[in-house]
């Protein structure tokens, strides 16, 4: 993706640049100047990943990378606008000409568009980077004791913890999620970004987090991209506990709950543990119900052939942009954000509570810590 991004991104600079940039109504040097403005807001992934750390992780202060995603946000919304615009337009000059003249090349709606990407950018960049709200849901989990009924679970996940969503950020989640006294608490992967170092005291809140049960993670993709290994031990360090490719048990008496959790696919480049749930379930009693945590939702229908009763996912951010998110949604496997019935499991997918600062935008899929309040169906 890293090599690849540039060229896409200047693709998408070409347009912007031909359908908004020079039909403007101003001086050629003016448009040659935001041309150029443009083509480095396109490219700051490059530039910040070459002079500024990594495409992951770049190492600069939360304000300049908030200005740089309100930038880069505005850009990719612009580019959607005229999108819509043209094909509108298109459509409109197909049957009646002079409208579909005005739609494509009205100056008012030309510069009407232009404004309007820099009110939903700014928009994006807050609903991006504030702390995120509680969403409760009720589930009936198939299997669950009596003993469990009411048995309060978190879900926290893509926390990417960053110069973007730093320290205090991270204090804030975990004060939020401590404060619904769980049970549980899981974090299903993309924890950081970056390498542990320079990650340290973003983390460290993490060990904060409070549970009855305790606090149980699995990695995500992004625990590859720096160093897998370090990354496991230190988060272990602040007293999650990570589940690669193992299960917990759970007890209320003599009843159980069981809770898995497996690696990412991200593994297989790095040499790494692949996701094995075969692993995850191994030596589990009979009956006893799971709960799987799986960084992505893509492996949804394998795991409810294999007997679990609730998956939560993340990864997928919601999508991110309201119209957009239905390309996330067919990149995995036509599950994007909310509660889906797999087969005879139960699938839930975050929107997340954080999110990588390479895309520091949230329109209509707001981050959330999701509460789990489960039931017994006897």
């Amino acid at each position: 993706m890293g090599s690849t991004l540039p060229f896409i991104t200047g693709a998408i600079w070409l347009y912007v640049l031909g359908r908004f940039i020079w039909p403007l109504p101003c001086g050629v040097g003016t448009r040659v100047a935001l041309a150029l403005l443009i083509f480095l807001v396109a490219q700051y992934h490059w530039f910040t990943s070459r002079f500024f750390g990594s495409l992951a992780s770049p190492e600069l202060p939360q304000g300049v990378l908030i200005g740089l995603g309100w930038a880069f946000g505005a850009f990719l919304l612009l580019a959607m606008l005229l999108l819509l615009r043209d094909v509108a337009g298109g459509l409109v000059f197909l049957v009646a000409r002079d409208a579909g003249r005005a739609i494509l090349g009205g100056r008012a709606l030309h510069l009407s568009l232009g404004a309007l990407a820099l009110i939903l950018a700014t928009l994006g960049i807050w609903q991006a980077v504030r702390v995120p709200d509680v969403k409760t849901l009720e589930l009936t989990l198939p299997g669950l004791s009596p003993a469990f009924d009411g048995y309060r679970l978190v879900q926290l996940t893509d926390l990417h913890a960053s110069r973007l969503l730093p320290e205090y950020w991270q204090a804030a989640v975990v004060a939020k999620a401590n404060a619904l006294n769980a049970d549980l608490i899981v974090i299903t992967g993309d924890l950081a970004d970056g390498s542990p170092e320079a990650r340290a005291a973003d983390v460290h809140p993490l060990h904060d987090l409070r549970a009855r049960d305790g606090v149980l993670a699995i990695p995500g993709n992004h625990e590859y991209y720096a160093d897998y290994q370090r990354w496991m031990a230190a988060y272990r360090a602040l007293g999650l506990d990570m589940l690669e490719n193992a299960h917990v048990l759970i007890r209320r008496g003599d009843a159980a709950l069981a809770v898995a959790g497996i690696t990412d696919r991200q593994a297989v480049p790095f040499g790494l543990p692949r996701p094995d749930l075969d692993a995850a379930l191994k030596g589990l009693e009979p009956g006893v119900p799971v709960i799987l945590l799986d960084h992505r939702p893509e492996g949804a229908a394998q795991h409810a052939q294999a007997g679990v009763a609730l998956q939560l996912s993340g990864h997928t951010h919601g999508g991110q942009i309201l119209g957009p998110h239905l390309l996330t949604k067919w990149a995995n496997a036509g599950f994007v954000s909310g509660l889906y019935q797999v087969g005879g499991m139960q699938l839930y997918v975050s929107n997340g509570t954080g999110l990588w600062n390479g895309l520091a935008i949230r329109l209509g899929r707001p981050s959330e810590i999701t509460q789990f309040v489960l039931r017994s169906p006897h």
